[in-house]
């Protein structure tokens, strides 16, 4: 049986990101494949309706205008408009490669117990240093962020919401994504789980992210990261991890290396310097750029430290204290 599959894209004042993501939909392979796209704008003041009609004579592509209630509502209200059995979820500022939906639709023929699944994101040639940057710092496997692994794995995977794929019926069920950003799509991943829907990584089916943020952004991103986490820990008792612990143990581990520098120990502090040359040396492997590789330090500590930080703070007022997350971090949350 045929699947038809539902591009659901939520945006937000971005309307040259949308001209980009549709042009590189119009290239998919899609001999035989039966898509549809739409364009959810959330309460945008720069819209895109001129670029979706710029398209809708090479692809089927549908706008739609609501008030600003969030990219986890915006995805909802997308998929009760959608037409397929898949939905595809993207956001704005990814592109994709010719091969992704051919990828993705091989992938849930041999496997249709599958329900959700996601895949990785990747930087292309022509991204700024600061993007590669940021792109090394969450994806290399001497950071904790990212995505690993290069195959595709059939398992209790949780994808995110740049590039996430949800079957009809398990959307039904769980009634789709929740009303806290970020963390929405850890949420619904474990929401699925607990209903019992599979799930799978499709390493090949990955996306180009063209993170649109600079050192501020990227830092105030990662905290929010930070300060989710816990929250959603206290929602989902069972999806605690050690590793989720991993940048905290960072944090007071260099505040203490410091401290036994002062005190003339210093074997913790040079174990810090040659991480960090590691990571400069591996940055330097993939990208070949020296000044990639010093700004690829500079974001892995920027991913570290902060999510670190904002981890202990909310791990403090969330689990110690147990604050109700919705009054204590408000600013994670869209009524």
């Amino acid at each position: 049986m045929a699947n038809f599959y539902s591009f659901v894209i939520p945006v937000f004042n971005r309307p040259d990101e949308v001209d980009a993501l549709l042009e590189s939909i119009s290239k998919l392979y899609i001999k035989d494949l039966f898509f549809e796209v739409l364009i959810i704008e959330d309460g945008s003041t720069l819209q895109a309706n001129h670029i979706c009609s710029k398209w809708q004579a090479k692809i089927p592509v549908s706008y739609y205008m609501k008030s600003n209630t969030g990219p986890g509502d915006s995805r909802n209200f997308g998929m009760h408009k959608a037409k397929g059995n898949y939905f595809i979820i993207l956001d704005s500022d990814v592109s994709l490669p010719p091969h992704y939906l051919k990828t993705v639709d091989d992938f849930l023929q041999a496997h249709p117990k599958i329900d959700f699944w996601g895949g990785a994101d990747r930087s292309k040639k022509d991204f700024s240093a600061i993007q590669k940057a940021i792109d090394f710092s969450m994806t290399s496997f001497l950071t904790t962020g990212g995505i690993r692994g290069s195959k595709n794995k059939i398992t209790s995977f949780e994808p995110r919401s740049f590039n996430m794929g949800i079957s009809k019926q398990a959307f039904e069920a769980s009634g789709g994504f929740g009303k806290i950003h970020p963390g929405e799509d850890p949420d619904l991943s474990l929401r699925l789980k607990d209903l019992g829907f599979k799930s799978a990584f499709i390493a090949k089916a990955y996306v180009f992210h063209k993170r649109r943020i600079n050192l501020k952004k990227f830092q105030q991103q990662i905290r929010k990261f930070g300060l989710v986490r816990p929250i959603l820990m206290k929602w989902h008792p069972r999806s605690k991890k050690a590793t989720f612990f991993l940048p905290s143990l960072f944090v007071i581990s260099l505040l203490t290396s410091l401290v036994l520098f002062i005190l003339q120990l210093k074997l913790l502090f040079y174990s810090f310097v040659i991480y960090f040359m590691l990571l400069m040396l591996h940055s330097l492997l993939i990208h070949k750029s020296f000044k990639i590789s010093l700004l690829a330090v500079v974001t892995s500590f920027i991913q570290l430290y902060v999510y670190g930080t904002a981890f202990l703070e909310s791990y403090y007022f969330i689990h110690t204290l147990q604050k109700d997350e919705t009054k204590q971090y408000p600013d994670l949350f869209f009524d």
